[in-house]
């Protein structure tokens, strides 16, 4: 799908990848719906990009019933906002579990079944890009519920992709790894062992206008490296563990917690 004049909306989009996905796009030519929960920042984006503004709360659901109305009447849906603050098992409350579901699963779900539905029956093309995760394929210390909505938006990114089919509706998933200068990643401030590499926001914003204009399944935004180990663990998931142990995961996460 050609994005230049092409209508998108984008949730997430005060956050600093959901930022430079927003320009990237309006760089392109497309036409911006823009949507998050804090207002300057999103005024901001308005100003650099001329983007409709649409502030909302995806955890609130009168909040999360008008995005999925604006959903109906886009050509591109890119479901960008997520939360990945997992807290310890320990202390993780229902509230807790339902954020992370409502964010991470619920909402996303919601707006790409009401996108496709309007788009089928008016037999228009359109998009949907999901913006998932290396952690959807590669479960880590102590991001539990990060993991589990991740995995849970693939599967349902790629089942939907087939169910569409022959409609003229795709449906991608891009999977960031980690992403220096904006991100959950770099507000961690976690320090990563010695030669893993990153990459940068404009690499995920790249990935996603290439989901857009190639239609594909999975677009992967992470050295060769780290989509091999992503890849591994999802078929030696007990091997991969052990891996973790041994170059000290959960210390170097906690490390990052603690300097954050």
């Amino acid at each position: 799908m050609d994005i230049r004049g092409r209508k998108i909306l984008l949730t997430g989009a005060s956050g600093g990848l959901g930022e430079a996905i927003a320009v990237d796009l309006a760089g392109r030519g497309a036409q911006l719906v823009v949507t998050a929960r804090r207002v300057e920042q999103l005024e901001r984006l308005q100003e650099r990009t001329g983007a409709e503004v649409i502030v909302a709360d995806l955890t609130d659901r009168a909040d999360l019933d008008r995005v999925v109305e604006a959903a109906r009447g886009v050509d591109v849906l890119i479901a960008n906002a997520g939360t990945g603050n997992d807290t310890p098992i320990a202390e993780m409350t229902t509230d807790d579990v339902d954020r992370s579901i409502d964010v991470n699963l619920r909402a996303p779900v919601l707006m790409a079944t009401a996108f496709v539905n309007e788009r089928v029956a008016r037999r228009l093309p359109g998009q949907v890009v999901f913006i998932g995760s290396l952690s959807g394929l590669a479960p880590t210390p102590d991001t539990r519920m990060y993991n589990a909505t991740k995995f849970g938006l693939r599967g349902f990114a790629l089942s939907l992709r087939e169910d569409l089919l022959g409609t003229g509706v795709g449906v991608s998933i891009v999977e960031p790894g980690f992403i220096r200068d904006a991100g959950m990643f770099a507000a961690s401030g976690t320090q990563l062992p010695p030669g893993v590499r990153t990459k940068a926001p404009a690499d995920v914003a790249e990935g996603v206008a290439r989901a857009i204009a190639e239609d594909r399944a999975e677009v992967f935004v992470a050295p060769v490296e780290l989509r091999l180990a992503a890849t591994f663990a999802t078929v030696a998931p007990a091997l991969s563990s052990r891996v973790q142990q041994r170059l000290g995961t959960r210390e170097i996460k906690a490390t990052g917690r603690a300097s954050g």
